[in-house]
């Protein structure tokens, strides 16, 4: 357990850094005691093992008549995936106003419409918990936003007013939408930063009252079972007018402060940013080992799905040459689909942008849509591609093809096979095709990846002779293989190969084992070259005879142990 004298000292360096001039004694005191307030464990640092796999889900992904969305979600898992899954990431299940959960009217409270804090309890037995911290913006029906625009009580001095005749031309925009919206206030129209829309009105974490609020909701989700938590568009927290607003040193130490005060209640406990931007900015996120201990692997979505799709390696390799080995308490948060699109701009200084936008073409070939940015010019471009994974796979660049279960399962045993804890979606567990009667009926495009299940339909669906059912069930075949190997250990040793252009491989090793993955990423069968010590494949438990890969065929070759002094 930490020593409380070390941890205020610790704690009182990163507010005089965040608020420099403006720190007084009393930003310390109000923070500890609101820390105080609840109970510290001193359970294991060990954050995660080979074991973990996140399922991302809504609360309501699977509804049926007559019982709360969050019991229905939980009888599922239990029934279908309860030997694979370690963590369930439950999507904001707090009362919203717009954005699918993510326009927060109250942090404090579960959506009555999804169940209650005795129905995650009840998921948190079975399962650990992945929450959301919507961090830099709240609804504009949130109680906060109702006091700012009365002009009194908490909160209305929380979010940010901005003369729109100054220049913000060079803060990052993630939309087309404006930046300012101006609202009709007790003192006058107000022009307030909403970076992501106009129901979501940013807050102003110059106020350090703003920044002991949030530590008060972060700790509250941990004592509530919280293992791992999302910082979500925790990039753009921290504003500074002339500066892009983006990945600001303020907004690095909040996320250092963040895991300080996270791990003194709770050392299991694990923070995750979400940053959907280039890569090089996204690893900044690790700090000195003193950040977050995961971040999401965002370039691995669109240049897996680039890789498949052209049936070209080199791009996907050199990338994944250039990771750094994760030791210690940080590693990756892999994936290939989330409740957001596939997003584009992970692609920066990693895809050429001729190869970038025939990618952005196919996609709208195979009923996917595009959502755009604002750039400083006054120029819009693509952010993120809106199709399911299932469905963006149905063919390559030339033509769709009878090839698209495979060419899918392929690009989850790849995803699965990188350093990092794995997690799938649940449209991609249920191989769901894109959605687009939804995007008809809500107009917004990412909808099409948002599809709500009926249980009776998706069990029909499960049941019969459907590409869903052979997705779903050889899913979770390669989810348990996996976990019984300790090579794929989120920490252990990686090694990319070079193969060539149409293969893709990878060796992960620890002290007892070593897996070589090799995966053809093209609709032809390909020979390939590699040491003859690894010759057995976990996937299909045979030896394998001849090293020929079959179209879109994946090897998972156990080849010696490892062992070190």
């Amino acid at each position: 357990m930490a020593n409380p004298t070390s941890f205020r000292t610790t704690i009182e360096s990163r507010l005089r850094f965040i608020y420099k001039e403006n720190y007084k004694g009393k930003i310390t005191d109000d923070l500890l005691s609101v820390i105080e307030k609840y109970e510290q464990k001193e359970g294991s640092s060990t954050k995660w093992d080979e074991k973990d796999v996140v399922l991302i889900t809504y609360g309501d992904s699977i509804k049926t008549t007559g019982e709360q969305p969050l019991k229905t979600l939980h009888h599922f898992l239990n029934k279908q995936l309860k030997e694979q899954l370690t963590v369930v990431h439950i999507l904001p299940f707090f009362p919203f106003s717009s954005d699918d959960g993510f326009s927060v009217i109250d942090f404090r409270e579960v959506n009555p419409e999804l169940g209650s804090w005795d129905d995650v309890t009840d998921l948190n037995h079975d399962f650990d918990l992945m929450a959301d911290l919507v961090i830099n913006h709240a609804s504009s029906n949130n109680q906060w936003f109702q006091n700012f625009l009365k002009q009194e009580g908490v909160g209305k001095d929380y979010f940010i007013c901005e003369d729109p005749g100054k220049d913000l031309s060079q803060v990052t925009r993630p939309r087309s939408t404006p930046l300012l919206t101006p609202y009709e206030t007790a003192g006058g129209i107000k022009h307030v930063w909403t970076t992501f829309s106009a129901d979501q009105v940013d807050l102003n974490f110059a106020n350090p009252a703003l920044l002991v609020e949030m530590m008060d909701i972060l700790l509250g989700y941990i004592s509530k079972g919280a293992r791992i938590i999302r910082l979500d568009a925790i990039a753009f927290l921290w504003k500074i007018v002339g500066s892009t607003c983006l990945h600001l040193p303020e907004t690095h130490e909040v996320v250092k402060l963040m895991r300080d005060v996270a791990e003194y209640i709770n050392p299991s406990v694990v923070i995750l940013t979400e940053t959907n931007v280039p890569n090089k900015e996204n690893l900044s996120y690790f700090g000195n080992d003193d950040e977050a201990h995961m971040v999401y692997q965002f370039s691995l979505p669109p240049l897996l799905l680039h890789a498949l799709h052209t049936g070209n390696s080199s791009y996907l390799t050199t990338w994944a040459k250039s990771l750094p080995q994760l030791e210690g308490d940080k590693t990756f948060f892999n994936f290939t689909a989330s409740h957001d699109g596939i997003g584009v701009r992970p692609l920066e200084g990693l895809l050429p942008d001729d190869e970038k936008l025939a990618l952005v073409e196919n996609m709208q070939k195979f009923g996917g849509k595009v959502n755009y940015k604002s750039n400083p010019d006054g120029s819009t471009s693509p952010y993120e591609l809106n199709i399911t994974y299932f469905d963006a796979l149905k063919g390559t660049y030339k033509v769709e093809d009878e090839l698209q279960v495979k060419r899918f399962l392929a690009s989850q045993i790849v995803m699965m096979s990188f350093a990092g804890v794995p997690a799938f979606y649940i449209h991609s567990l249920t191989a769901t095709p894109n959605y687009q009667e939804g995007v008809k009926q809500t107009g917004h495009n990412r909808t099409i990846n948002r599809r709500k299940w009926q249980l009776n339909e998706l069990d029909e669906i499960l049941n019969s002779e459907t590409p869903q059912k052979t997705v779903f069930n050889e899913l979770k075949r390669l989810i348990s293989l996996r976990k019984q190997q300790s090579a794929f250990h989120p920490n252990a040793e990686q090694e990319i190969l070079d193969m060539g252009s149409n293969l893709f491989g990878l060796i992960r090793k620890c002290k007892d084992q070593s897996i070589l993955c090799v995966v053809n990423l093209s609709a032809e069968i390909k020979s390939a070259e590699w040491p003859d010590e690894y010759s057995f494949d976990l996937i299909t438990g045979s030896e394998i005879q001849a090293k020929e890969l079959a179209p879109y065929q994946c090897l998972w070759l156990t080849g010696p142990a490892v062992f070190k002094g």
